[in-house]
């Protein structure tokens, strides 16, 4: 099989994922949307920046390239004023697409795939929307695809409306998307595959739970400390961080020895100012992006993983944070009611309510044997569903299925 994907090249997820794919005998090429470094073992990389995706971004980890080795002022503007730069792209990152659409047929017809697969449908979906019909195209749902970005403008409606008509098939990691894609307008007579967004997890990565010493946060944080932590990052109007750092001083009244860990948080203007508002500079600490081992290993020692969204499919985080065994917390929606069973293997709080976020944690906090009943739960529920032997023979029957192979 030739498979060509569309995605974020620096992204982790998209990493793994090629290297998912390649283990199944496939020969991979990449477009991706943002500049990146090579990745090994793929036949061809190339940079189609859409909707702005020269200007990088925050929320993953970038190695240095040509484009971002040095400070840039741009850069730095747009983390500051995200919520108003989102804004912004949701009107003119559509207009982009006509910039590159030129360049992206010919790329099709240099690279001649068997199959176009999009990872996400803003921007990459609309981009791949543009493939010929004889080139079966697949599209993944991220979680908050059309829950939140479709509805960001006119012009994101469209052009979403459009790439779901031109799918011919569906990936998604929650059953409420694939609802939610029906009823935009993709048919019920294309098919459609329930698989995680980062390929499944390898358990033989997982760090155990024995506790030790960190050593890339022992002078941040003492050894055996008891540690809530929120990976999420920045993602405006979806995870809702303000509500967090809301509960932190109330969670601190009760049990003022916990500390905060926020992984892909460090120079964030936003998170710093609430740091000093709530004056809890003495237990948050504020990292950058972490690589994968070392937020496996601060998960493994955590007690409690918070992802308080009000828009989100199934997190990859929130996936990992489980087969680690940290207790989840997470927003009551309903992606996350198809992983979690509150007071079983997790508990789930209203998105806006910083009390009963603040009360969910000190629960799980003081109730050793919920956190240890929920461990293996699941323990279990990790490896029947998300492991990665299981996830990439879904991937691979799905391929072959949408190709006709």
């Amino acid at each position: 099989m030739k498979i060509l994907l569309v995605a974020d090249g620096r992204s982790p997820i998209t990493r793994r994922w090629v290297q998912g794919v390649i283990s199944l005998g496939a020969d991979v090429s990449l477009i991706s949307t943002y500049p990146c470094q090579p990745i090994d073992g793929i036949s061809r990389l190339e940079v189609l920046p859409v909707a702005f995706g020269a200007l990088g971004g925050s929320q993953t980890l970038k190695t240095p390239t040509p484009q971002t080795s040095s400070p840039n002022l741009v850069r730095s503007l747009v983390s500051r004023f995200r919520p108003l730069f989102m804004a912004g792209r949701y009107y003119f990152g559509p207009a982009s697409l006509k910039r590159e659409q030129v360049r992206y047929l010919e790329l099709i017809e240099e690279i001649k795939p068997d199959l176009v697969h999009a990872m996400r449908i803003p921007f990459e979906g609309m981009l791949a929307s543009n493939t010929p019909p004889a080139i079966p195209l697949i599209v993944s749902i991220w979680g908050n695809d059309l829950t939140f970005h479709a509805q960001g403008s006119y012009l994101m409606r469209e052009q979403t409306i459009r790439t779901l008509e031109r799918a011919d098939a569906l990936m998604a990691d929650a059953g409420r998307d694939i609802r939610l894609a029906h009823a935009w307008g993709f048919s019920n007579e294309k098919p459609t595959a329930l698989v995680p967004g980062n390929g499944g997890i390898d358990l033989n990565l997982i760090p155990r739970r024995e506790r030790h010493v960190l050593p890339f946060i022992k002078h941040l944080i003492p050894s055996r400390a008891e540690m809530v932590i929120n990976p999420r990052g920045f993602r405006p109007g979806s995870v809702r961080n303000d509500i967090f750092f809301y509960a932190m001083p109330l969670v601190l009244e009760r049990n003022p020895d916990i500390y905060f860990v926020c992984p892909a948080m460090a120079g964030q203007p936003q998170a710093e100012s609430w740091v000093r508002r709530f004056k809890i500079q003495d237990r948050v600490r504020l990292l950058p992006t972490l690589p994968q081992d070392q937020l496996w290993d601060l998960m493994s020692q955590s007690q409690v993983f918070a992802s308080i969204s009000s828009h989100d499919g199934t997190p990859n985080s929130l996936l990992e944070a489980l087969a680690c065994g940290c207790f989840p917390v997470a927003g009551d929606i309903e992606s996350l009611r198809e992983w979690i069973i509150p007071g079983v293997n997790g508990l789930l709080v209203e998105p806006d309510k910083p009390q009963q976020v603040a009360e969910a944690i000190l629960t799980a906090l003081e109730n050793s044997d919920l956190r240890r009943s929920a461990y293996h739960y699941n323990q279990a529920l990790i490896k029947n569903r998300v492991s990665i032997e299981f996830v990439r023979q879904q991937i691979d029957q799905f391929y072959r299925q949408v190709i006709g192979i």
